[in-house]
C-alpha cells in the first residue's frame, strides 16, 4: 500500500499586478528570493521556463548547512493567469510526486492568488508544508508589492 500523501491549499491577496506575480514564480532570481522559506538560502542550479521544461532546486539551511533538493517540470504555462508543475524531491526518503497548482486572477487591488499542492509525501506533515508555503508567500508579498521607483 503506498504511503499517505497530503495536501496543502493556500489563498492569499497580493497588492500587484498577475505579470509580477507570474514571473515571480517563473524568474530564476526571483524564485532563490522569496521560495526558500525562512532559514534556508535557495539555489536554482537549472532554469527553463516553459511547458515540459523546468528546474531544479536546492534549499539549505543557513545555520546547519544541510540541504534537500527538488526538481519541477512545468505541465502548463498561461502568462499571467495559472502556472502547474510537478515536483520530485531527489531524496529517496521523499518519494513520489507533488503536483503544485498556482491560479492568478486579477482584481481590484491586486491579483487573488489560489495553490494547490497535492501528493505531499507522509514524511512532510502537512502543518510543515503549509508553515513554509505561509512563509514564501510572505516572502513573495515583499518582493512583488515593493513600491520602488526606477531610475535611470
Amino acid at each position: 500500500m503506498p504511503d499517505k500523501t497530503g495536501t496543502v491549499r493556500l489563498h492569499r491577496v497580493l497588492r500587484a499586478p498577475p505579470e509580477s506575480i507570474y514571473k515571480a514564480f517563473t524568474d530564476k532570481g526571483a524564485l532563490e528570493r522569496w521560495l526558500p522559506p525562512y532559514g534556508f538560502i535557495g539555489t536554482v542550479h537549472e532554469m527553463d521556463a516553459r511547458v515540459g521544461g523546468g528546474y531544479r532546486m536546492s534549499f539549505t539551511h543557513f545555520a546547519s548547512a544541510s540541504s534537500h533538493s527538488f526538481s519541477a517540470e512545468y505541465t502548463e504555462l498561461v502568462p499571467h493567469e495559472r502556472i502547474q508543475h510537478r515536483d520530485c524531491f531527489d531524496s529517496e526518503h521523499l518519494p513520489g510526486e507533488m503536483l503544485v497548482s498556482i491560479d492568478l486572477k486579477a482584481v481590484s487591488c491586486g491579483t487573488d492568488v489560489h495553490i494547490v499542492q497535492t501528493g505531499i509525501p507522509s514524511a512532510i506533515p502537512e502543518e510543515m508544508c503549509y508553515l513554509g508555503w505561509q512563509e514564501s508567500l510572505s516572502q513573495l508579498a515583499r518582493l512583488v508589492e515593493a513600491n520602488i521607483a526606477e531610475h535611470d
